[in-house]
């Protein structure tokens, strides 16, 4: 075996080893907990600051990332308050706790034994009149909507645990009749 062989499988798992960790690298954008599940509810076991580095494992459930911390610890943050290293750090606001309250909100908080991958989307794209008439009926998903539907007394003590409370609310007026052609083009009167 020439010397050249001998030591190139050794040198490309060194260096796949240390591709693989930077690849994996993350920095907490924003002062977050290291949290025993992936959930809001989740025990915490440690406050992370800002610029933290972490390593992402590659476990994820809903919104959340499983990383190693510094010293070795292992647990769960939000996917919005990590990111690439030497990317801009964002600083904490009301837009970034609201995606995560709606986040757990959609995923109910900590969901053990379901995984999912995070995606990204840019824009807002309306459905035009090909998109309507090919349209089909995703009957997976109407049952799994179905699945999540909740009776009264579900209801009732969803709201009772989470502190809400009934609020008398006026109805809105009845929507008015819609127009005539006549009505909407002068020109026909």
């Amino acid at each position: 075996m020439r010397l050249w062989q001998k030591w190139t499988l050794p040198l490309m798992v060194v260096a796949s080893t240390a591709a693989f960790a930077q690849s994996n690298a993350a920095v907490t954008k924003r002062a977050t907990e290291l949290r025993d599940g992936p959930g809001a509810s989740a025990r915490v076991l440690a406050n992370l600051p800002v610029d933290t580095a972490l390593t992402r494992l590659p476990n994820r459930q809903s919104a959340w990332v499983e990383v190693r911390a510094p010293n070795g610890d292992t647990g769960w943050v939000h996917m919005f308050d990590i990111g690439a290293p030497n990317a801009p750090t964002a600083p904490s606001n009301t837009a970034t706790g609201a995606l995560r309250g709606l986040t757990n909100f959609f995923t109910r908080g900590n969901q053990v034994g379901k995984t999912t991958t995070a995606t990204a989307t840019t824009g807002i794209r309306g459905l035009g009149a090909e998109d309507i008439a090919q349209a089909q009926p995703n009957l997976t998903a109407l049952a799994q909507a179905e699945s999540y539907r909740q009776n009264a007394s579900q209801a009732q003590h969803f709201a009772a645990n989470a502190n809400l409370a009934a609020r008398q609310v006026q109805p809105l007026p009845p929507p008015a009749p819609p127009l005539s052609r006549s009505q909407e083009d002068p020109t026909l009167r």
